[in-house]
């Protein structure tokens, strides 16, 4: 849980929250694919989230 709370404290822009939402939805194959290969933690244990905001930026992938 203390993880948790350091992603959370990240700079957040929330004007691109709608966008990154509308990234999810919107996969292209190479999205796909890695992301059956690291969901739910498939990948050594490590937790992946998608469409992650960061400051001013929306990162296709992130893992803390």
């Amino acid at each position: 849980m203390r993880e948790r709370k350091k992603i959370q404290s990240l700079p957040f822009n929330p004007q691109l929250r709608e966008r990154a939402k509308e990234l999810r939805n919107a996969r292209n194959l190479s999205e796909v694919l890695f992301w059956q290969q690291v969901n739910k933690k498939k990948f050594k244990g490590y937790d992946f989230d998608r469409q992650k905001i960061i400051g001013n930026y929306i990162v296709d992938f992130f893992c803390a």
